[in-house]
């Protein structure tokens, strides 16, 4: 957006909110309402255990989408705002705020702690249980890290034209939610 004088577009709230919406339409289509006793089934019919976990893995999916990205929102403005000492992400060389793929202390805790808070939330809420928390900020972490890396690798010297903020952002937010995902399968014990 900073490249069209701060306007957004569509591109800028699909890469945004592509795989939360993915992962609330594959809930709705494949599991529908979730619960063993009564749930309406979705589309694939399923009702029962294996679609509750189903659901629950989704929830996790969609969660971690958005906490990366307030995590990665937050980040680069506080880092922008306020960070003393801005490092590239590849190199930890110095360079100006602002700059793709710098990060910053201030931004980066800034960042941890808005996916903590969002996370939270989220477990108030009962849309994730603590092992899904656990997933989501872990995820929401990385996937911020890799966005930084990417900015400072390829996106800073233009090298990629197609590789836009919209689809850094897109692939980022989905990084999150498949890394969670994963997350929350392999660590159910």
């Amino acid at each position: 957006a900073e490249a069209r004088g701060g306007r957004r577009g569509f591109g800028s709230v699909l890469g945004s909110g592509v795989a939360g919406m993915a992962c609330a339409v594959a809930a709705l289509v494949l599991v529908g309402a979730p619960g063993a006793t009564g749930g309406t089934p979705g589309m694939a019919g399923q009702v029962g255990p294996l679609s509750d976990t189903l659901f629950d893995t989704l929830r996790v999916g969609f969660v971690a989408s958005f906490c990366s990205k307030l995590s990665d929102t937050v980040s680069s403005e506080v880092g922008k705002a306020y960070g003393k000492t801005t490092y590239l992400a590849t190199s930890f060389q110095k360079v100006p705020r602002g700059t793709e793929g710098a990060v910053s202390l201030e931004g980066t805790v800034a960042g941890v702690v808005a996916s903590v808070v969002l996370g939270v939330c989220a477990l108030a809420g009962r849309m994730v249980d603590m092992r899904g928390l656990v997933c989501v900020i872990g995820s929401s972490v990385v996937a911020n890290c890799a966005e930084s890396l990417l900015g400072a690798a390829v996106q800073r010297g233009g090298h990629v034209r197609w590789l836009t903020n919209d689809v850094v952002n897109m692939l980022q937010i989905s990084m999150a939610s498949a890394v969670a995902m994963a997350c929350y399968v392999v660590f159910n014990v």
